[in-house]
C-alpha cells in the first residue's frame, strides 16, 4: 500500500466551477493508497485527523455491486440543482440563454458606474477587452427571460447589443435607470445550473419550502427497489469502520441520535443520504451538508467497465484517483476541492449509450435537527392539509411563523397527542385552549 504525505497544498479557489483535466494533476492513483496532509514543522503525524483520502481496490463483490446498481440507478435523473459541480455555464440552458459575466458587468457598469466583477475591472473599454481576452469568462446562473423580452416588443436575438448602444448614446442617468430596469425585468430571479443526471436516495432534512424530514422522492416511491442496495451499504459501513475507526465512530454516534428510520439500512450504517450520479463529469467544487467530523464514502458501479477517464482530481494535492467498479474511496469531500476529468466512452459508443454510476454516501448534518419519524410525518401532513384547504395551485402550504402558531400546536395535539406536543414544544402550556380563543 502506498502512503503519500503532503506538507503543503496549492490554492485552487480560482478553479471552482471549472472542469479539471490533465493540467491539474501529476499522478494517477490506481492502487491502494492513503494520502495525508501533515504539517511536520508543527510536529504533526499522519492520522485520521489529517487524512485526505483512503483508496482501496476491489472491495465489493459482483453481487454487492449488482445490488447497489439495481437499487440506486433509478435515482439519477435530469436536474439543474447541482450548482458549481454542474460545470461552466456556456452555450444555452435548454432553450434559454445564460446572462453572461460580460453582460452582468456591462449592466453593473451603467447602474453603479463601475463593474462589480470579482476581476475588479472597471471602465467600459476595459470590461469589453477583459472579457474578449478571458477564456474563463462565463455566467452566474441566471438566464434571460426570452418571453418577457419578446412581449415587450424587442427582437430577442439582438436585444442586449441594441440596449448597449442605447446606453452609450444617452445620458448617464438615463442609462443607469434603463440598465437597472433591464436587469430587474428581463433577468431571471432564479439561479440555474447546467442540466446533469444526478439525484439523491435515502433521506433528507428540512428546508424552508419543504419543512419536514422525509424519505427522498425516489426512496418513497420505490422502497423495495431501494432496499436492494442494503447489502452493499452494510459492507461499505464495515469498511469505513475498519479504515477510519475514529471518523466512523463520530459519524455513527451522531447517527444514533436519529430515528433509525432516517438511516440507510437502519442501524447497520451511519449514512442518511446517497448522491447518485450518472455519466456526470463534476466541475471543481466542495461538497456541502455532510457531517464535518464524518467522511464521504465514494464508489462506482456499472454494467460495463470499459470507459476511460472520469478520474477524481484533487488539484490542491496534484493527484487524480481512478475509481473503478468495486473500488472504495473514503475522502474528505467537504474540505477539499475536487472534480472529474472527462468521461470517455468505449470505442464506437456515445456517452449517452453507457452508464458510469458514481455513489457518494454520507451523513447529512442537518438531519440532527429532526424529530421522530412520526413527528416529521405530522409536519408533512400539516403542510399538506393547509395546501389542500387553500385550494390554490400557487400555495405550497408554508407560511412564515407557522411552526410557532396555535394552529400548528392544536394540530399536533390532536394528531400526535399531548406528550408529543410537550416533547417538541415544551413552551406550550399543557392543555392550552389558546388556539380556540
Amino acid at each position: 500500500m502506498n502512503v503519500i504525505i503532503r506538507e503543503s497544498k496549492i490554492t485552487c479557489e480560482h478553479l471552482l466551477g471549472k472542469f479539471l483535466d490533465e493540467n491539474h494533476y501529476d499522478q494517477i492513483i490506481n492502487e491502494d493508497t492513503d494520502l495525508f496532509f501533515v504539517n511536520k514543522s508543527l510536529g504533526g503525524n499522519a492520522d485520521e485527523s489529517n487524512c485526505i483520502f483512503k483508496f482501496r481496490k476491489n472491495v465489493f463483490t459482483a453481487s454487492e455491486q449488482s445490488g447497489a446498481y439495481e437499487g440506486l440507478v433509478g435515482a439519477a435523473q435530469p436536474t439543474q440543482n447541482r450548482g458549481l459541480a454542474a460545470g461552466p455555464k456556456e452555450g444555452k440552458l435548454n432553450n434559454r440563454d445564460w446572462v453572461t459575466d460580460y453582460q452582468f458587468d456591462i449592466m453593473d457598469y451603467f447602474i453603479k458606474g463601475s463593474s462589480n466583477s470579482v476581476t475588479g475591472v472597471s471602465g467600459l473599454d476595459e470590461i469589453e477587452l477583459f472579457h474578449k481576452n478571458n477564456k474563463d469568462s462565463g455566467a452566474r446562473g441566471m438566464v434571460w427571460l426570452r418571453e418577457k423580452i419578446s412581449s415587450a416588443g424587442y427582437t430577442y436575438e439582438d436585444f442586449f447589443q441594441k440596449k448597449l448602444e442605447e446606453w452609450k448614446s444617452t445620458s448617464l442617468e438615463e442609462a443607469r435607470k434603463d440598465a437597472a430596469l433591464v436587469k430587474k425585468t428581463y433577468v431571471s430571479d432564479t439561479s440555474y445550473a447546467n442540466q446533469v443526471n444526478s439525484g439523491i436516495a435515502g433521506f433528507y432534512d428540512r428546508y424552508p419550502r419543504i419543512p419536514y424530514g422525509r424519505a427522498t422522492s425516489y426512496t418513497a416511491k420505490y422502497p423495495e427497489v431501494f432496499s436492494k442496495c442494503f447489502p452493499f451499504m452494510q459492507k461499505l459501513s464495515c469498511e469505513f469502520n475498519e479504515l477510519l475507526p475514529n471518523r466512523f465512530s463520530a459519524q455513527n454516534n451522531k447517527a444514533n441520535l436519529l430515528d433509525e428510520r432516517f438511516r440507510v439500512a437502519g442501524t447497520s450504517t451511519p449514512f442518511t443520504t446517497i448522491t447518485v450520479n450518472k455519466n456526470f463529469r463534476t466541475a471543481a467544487h466542495r461538497d456541502a451538508g455532510d457531517l464535518s467530523e464524518g467522511f464521504s464514502n465514494l464508489t462506482v458501479v456499472a454494467n460495463e467497465k470499459e470507459w476511460e477517464g472520469g478520474y477524481l482530481v484533487l488539484p490542491e494535492y496534484r493527484v487524480a484517483i481512478d475509481v473503478r467498479p468495486g473500488d472504495l474511496l473514503l475522502i474528505n469531500n467537504h474540505e477539499g476541492i475536487h472534480g472529474n476529468t472527462e468521461i470517455k466512452p468505449p470505442a464506437g459508443q456515445k456517452l449517452e449509450d453507457m452508464e458510469r454510476i458514481s455513489l457518494v454516501c454520507y451523513f447529512r448534518e442537518k438531519m440532527l435537527e429532526l424529530g421522530s419519524w412520526e413527528y416529521e410525518s405530522h409536519r408533512y401532513n400539516f403542510v399538506e392539509s393547509r395546501r389542500k384547504e387553500r385550494n390554490d395551485p400557487k400555495f405550497n402550504g408554508v407560511t412564515a411563523g407557522m411552526w410557532s402558531s396555535d394552529e400548528w400546536y392544536d394540530y399536533l395535539r390532536d394528531n400526535g397527542g399531548e406528550d408529543m406536543l410537550q416533547q417538541y414544544h415544551p413552551q406550550v402550556e399543557a392543555g392550552s385552549l389558546a388556539g380556540f380563543l
